[in-house]
């Protein structure tokens, strides 16, 4: 699905490489947590995965792809088949929720019928079908996220990008934003998400790799977010699972 190898990147008046000599295979219906501090060279790998960054030298391939040497028209079908969810939610504020959601299948050309039917669809998997006409205005931060989400997911991408996706949310609605990447990882869809939100990863006990200085120092499976004792581990995932089902007993 997506292979960096031995990918290097630095930007324009850099100091240093964003990324130095990055080599890196994700598989059909992986889900992977991208961690490190900021600037750490997370962000940048998620750039480069979805075209908006060029690499300097290495290989990167996404969907069969090869991103170094791509047209632009190939750019724009790639993305069809890409999911992407940003921390700041990016929704049109003059737009309700289902207009933000279709605009995603407008600019691709989908057809009227199409829309009809996929937009309530994906609104329905993201427990949002009754707020189709609010504005993004009326709604809390997890709510926004969720049609986030829905618009990455409508046009029924293989591979979901999310950078930071639960970095403006409180900890219970992070919960349910990430008991929902989980469902939808385990319907098919590759998932690789940069966060910096320790709990989430710890709680949720995916694929992690680890990012410092623009190197991968750590790539281990059902992993937390830092390499600490198995009893802590423990300990961690019981309380954030009781979060998580004191939200969903409250639903």
């Amino acid at each position: 699905m997506i292979r960096l190898e031995n990918v290097s990147k630095t930007y324009k008046g850099g100091t240093s490489p964003a990324l130095n000599n990055v080599s890196l295979d994700i598989q059909r219906g992986d889900f992977v947590f991208l961690v490190g501090s900021s600037g750490s060279g997370k962000s940048s790998m998620l750039r480069i995965m979805m075209r908006e960054e060029k690499v300097d030298s290495g290989l990167a391939l996404v969907l069969g792809e090869n991103l170094t040497r791509i047209s632009s028209s190939r750019v724009a079908q790639l993305r069809r088949k890409l999911g992407v969810v940003f921390q700041d939610f990016r929704l049109l504020p003059n737009k309700t929720v289902f207009q933000n959601v279709a605009f995603a299948l407008q600019v691709i050309g989908r057809s009227k019928a199409f829309i009809e039917t996929a937009v309530p669809d994906v609104l329905r998997l993201v427990g949002l079908e009754e707020k189709s006409s609010r504005y993004p205005r009326e709604l809390s931060g997890g709510e926004q996220q969720r049609v986030a989400i829905a618009r990455a997911l409508v046009n029924r991408p293989d591979v979901l990008l999310a950078d930071e996706p639960t970095g403006n949310l409180d900890p219970a609605t992070s919960v349910e934003i990430m008991n929902l990447l989980d469902r939808i990882n385990l319907s098919g869809t590759t998932v690789v998400m940069a966060t910096h939100d320790r709990s989430i990863v710890d709680r949720m006990q995916k694929r992690v790799v680890e990012v410092k200085n623009g190197e991968i120092v750590r790539d281990a499976q059902t992993a937390g977010y830092k390499e600490i004792p198995s009893a802590e581990i423990t300990t961690i995932t019981t309380t954030t699972w009781a979060i998580s089902e004191s939200v969903e007993d409250q639903e």
